[in-house]
């Protein structure tokens, strides 16, 4: 996984690359889209600045296969790789043995500016790689997927099934897990370009600027350590790695902050994992509505932590 503030090079080197690797070495490449209506002109999208920079004297062109589940790709009229959406995943397991030449995969923009992904995105990303990984004498062939995107949310769910949120922080350049690795970059020049321009400078004060220009999540508000001022409710108890946490709302504000002090009286008291379960808790998915309400305050920056250990416990409920 690759992240940088926009205009910062990312899909341009990788395709770059993909299509060097087919030239020299004929390997094909699979690129990833969301939804099928993403795959119409996707020669244009994913060729065009590429050709005309790096490519002048080759052409690419696309044509639909059974019945527009996915485009093959080719380059001088040779077959050169494959588009497909994540919404055909079911589909495309019957096209899997077409697949079985791709090396490698591109996934641009895994995260969506408006929170807007596919139902059960991960496990259809999952069966993607599945049906491609396969073939060539091998149950399961090496198949990197390179995924990119500027960054949006921190809870975003690949983020939340890697287990990245809670590890994840502002000086974080590379980022190593179980069969991944997160790079957070940063292009200067990038953002220095991004600030000369007079339209951007129009609207300085609007928080996309910060998130195109400095590479900061536009959904989560980086301000997070602070405690709000004025009169509070309580909310909930929430129990993470053996520890009571306290919810509060301040009204004036609308904030929630979260802070290690919970009021043990509280009926309501919610845990996290199982290995915290114990009697007069509930576990935080029998609380779909409550947690869908603390997302949808996250996402528009409105909590607030006593320290990063608050911030852990809270993100990992929000993860759930």
């Amino acid at each position: 996984m690759c992240t940088t503030n926009r205009t910062g090079g990312k899909t341009t080197y990788f395709g770059r690359l993909c299509i060097n690797r087919f030239l020299d070495k004929g390997e094909k490449f699979g690129l990833i889209y969301r939804y099928n209506y993403e795959l119409d002109d996707v020669v244009d999208k994913f060729y065009k600045d590429l050709g005309s920079l790096f490519f002048k004297e080759h052409e690419m062109t696309s044509k639909r296969r059974a019945s527009g589940i996915f485009h093959e790709l080719f380059l001088d009229e040779k077959s050169c790789g494959y588009a497909l959406s994540l919404n055909s995943a079911d589909q495309i397991k019957k096209y899997s043995h077409l697949f079985s030449d791709i090396m490698r995969m591109i996934f641009d923009e895994f995260q969506s500016e408006t929170n807007h992904y596919c139902v059960d995105e991960v496990k259809k990303l999952l069966s993607i790689h599945t049906s491609v990984a396969r073939g060539q004498g091998e149950q399961v062939r090496y198949v990197p997927v390179y995924m990119l995107s500027n960054p949006v949310s921190i809870i975003n769910p690949y983020y939340v099934e890697m287990n990245i949120s809670a590890r994840l922080k502002d000086d974080t350049k590379f980022l190593r897990g179980d069969g991944f690795v997160l790079e957070q970059g940063f292009i200067q020049s990038a953002s220095d370009e991004q600030k000369s321009s007079g339209f951007n400078r129009a609207f300085a004060k609007n928080a996309y600027v910060a998130y195109s220009s400095e590479c900061v999540y536009l959904n989560d508000n980086k301000s997070f350590v602070d405690k709000p001022t004025g009169r509070s409710r309580y909310i909930c108890t929430l129990k993470y790695k053996g520890t009571d946490f306290g919810l509060r709302e301040f009204t004036e504000d609308g904030f929630i902050y979260c802070d290690d002090k919970p009021d043990v009286t509280f009926k309501t008291k919610i845990t996290v994992t199982t290995a915290d379960h114990e009697v007069n808790y509930v576990m935080l998915k029998r609380n779909d509505f409550f947690l869908s309400n603390l997302r949808y305050l996250f996402e528009r920056g409105a909590f607030r932590f006593k320290d990063m250990r608050c911030k852990e416990a809270v993100l990992s409920a929000l993860s759930y």
